[in-house]
């Protein structure tokens, strides 16, 4: 009978496989999917989601108790605590390695009005299960994580309306043992149809707070030009609450949007047409534009507001107009994914958000090593040996293929898996042997020995 760590020897190590029999490699296939079936007892009174389904798996079987297991769960962890933020639209193609386990983490920003729509794809697209979760950042004099919702590799993919301006936190990782390269994509869209034809409206021309009577008053809605008589629709599907004529609006028209528990106000209408009562689906025309009320003065235009239950007027901008859609295209070589690469300048900065107009996180000296994570745009999700991640400029990096120099060693040393002192040995380097240095970090080189192994030597 096999043990669960020998099980996992031979997931870490497939060509072993081949001097097991076909009944003991069975055997083990059945085991391991054996894994996530036994229920736990948050399991039973509470719904799980994938991802903590898996990882009670992982406990259940007592594989968080060896260094592989374990090392899946903290990387959770530590990409909840993540600072990393991006803007959107945003689009980054990245990679996860089988040995080592790691989780991305992306923050953003959701600004109301907006509908938020997040996409994952891997390649081999049955490589692995990936999951993904979502938190809403609460602001307080300690930020917190509110669970939002879940996909994973069966559905890759999130949609969610933001209601209040909101910062959130997206988590994306793989099983263990699984590698793979993932394409992610985060875009926005207004969550509301645009109330005017886009072949008949000239834009928004008014916006929201603009001063009215004097200053004595603000606009409470935006102002969109169109020809006297071009149809106003309806944004959502609704109910027609209310249809009549006030001073400041002249013909008006309020239709419910109960979903999300506001009313959409039309006014300026040459003329009404629909009758209180009376269901709409968006793109059912709800009246013509003119300027009655206070703009008879003015060109034709609708005037369109949002009154959200419990907040009043709210500006109906972000849920109407059509944000850039598309982002930055990847110009970044996606071949160093999961390989390394050293800083070419003096100094360079790398920085929290991958734009020159965020601030700097820290500076670099030459030929620090960075691990390429992820490619954005023109830039590197990147991680130092010490597992701080950041993004850098793709311009002031390079391959580590070209040496900085040949190295004689004047004694025997070992060569390291990580630069840090309890690092595990992967070979031994006699004294008076040539290594080729690649790059620096702090008090270790990272070189390649005469028989092409990779890893780092002390430099004290």
């Amino acid at each position: 009978m096999f043990r669960l760590q020998d099980i996992l020897y031979y997931c870490m190590h497939p060509f072993r496989l081949k001097q097991l029999t076909v009944l003991s490699y069975i055997l083990i296939i059945i085991l391991l999917a054996g894994c996530g079936a036994k229920k736990t007892l948050r399991g039973v009174f509470k719904q799980q989601t994938p991802y903590e389904r898996y990882a009670s798996s992982l406990k259940d079987a007592n594989l968080h108790e060896t260094a592989l297991g374990s090392s899946w769960l903290q990387a959770g962890e530590k990409a909840l605590q993540d600072s990393l933020h991006i803007n959107l639209p945003f689009k980054e193609v990245g990679y996860f390695a089988a040995d080592k386990p790691k989780a991305h983490s992306y923050r953003f920003t959701g600004k109301q009005g907006l509908k938020i729509v997040v996409n994952l794809e891997t390649k081999p697209e049955d490589a692995a299960r990936v999951y993904m979760d979502l938190y809403e950042v609460t602001a307080g004099a300690t930020s917190s994580l509110n669970y939002l919702t879940y996909a994973d590799t069966v559905s890759s993919s999130i949609e969610f309306e933001v209601e209040e301006n909101q910062t959130y936190l997206l988590r994306i990782q793989p099983e263990l043992l699984r590698s793979l390269q993932y394409t992610l994509t985060i875009k926005t869209q207004p969550t509301l149809a645009f109330p005017v034809p886009s072949k008949k409206n000239r834009g928004i021309d008014s916006f929201w707070g603009d001063p009215r009577d004097g200053g004595s008053r603000n606009h409470e809605g935006v102002d969109i030009f169109a020809p006297r008589g071009a149809p106003a629709i309806a944004a959502v599907d609704g109910i027609v609450t209310r249809v009549g004529t006030n001073r400041l609006g002249g013909n008006v028209v309020w239709l419910s949007d109960a979903k999300r528990r506001q009313n959409l106000y039309y006014a300026h209408l040459d003329k009404q047409l629909v009758t209180a009562g009376q269901r709409v689906q968006v793109g059912d025309t709800i009246g013509l534009i003119g300027n009655t009320g206070n703009a008879r003065h003015t060109k034709p235009h609708l005037h369109f507001g949002i009154y959200r239950s419990g907040h009043g007027a709210t500006n109906p901008a972000p849920y109407i107009s059509m944000p850039r859609q598309t982002p930055p295209a990847i110009t970044a070589d996606l071949s160093r994914l999961g390989g390394w690469v050293r800083i070419t300048p003096k100094m360079a900065n790398v920085r929290l958000v991958p734009s020159t107009k965020s601030n700097v996180y820290m500076s670099l000296p030459q030929h620090t090593p960075l691990l390429v994570l992820g490619g954005t745009s023109s830039w590197y999700r990147v991680q130092l040996p010490d597992g701080t991640e950041s993004y850098v400029a793709t311009s002031i990096v390079e391959s580590i293929a070209k040496p900085i120099r040949q190295q004689k060693l004047s004694a025997g040393t070992d060569l390291l898996a990580d630069a840090v002192p309890l690092a595990a040995p992967q070979d031994s380097l006699t004294a008076g042997s040539n290594v080729a240095v690649l790059a620096i970090y702090n008090n270790y080189s990272l070189v390649r020995s005469h028989n092409g192994s990779t890893g780092w030597i002390s430099s004290i």
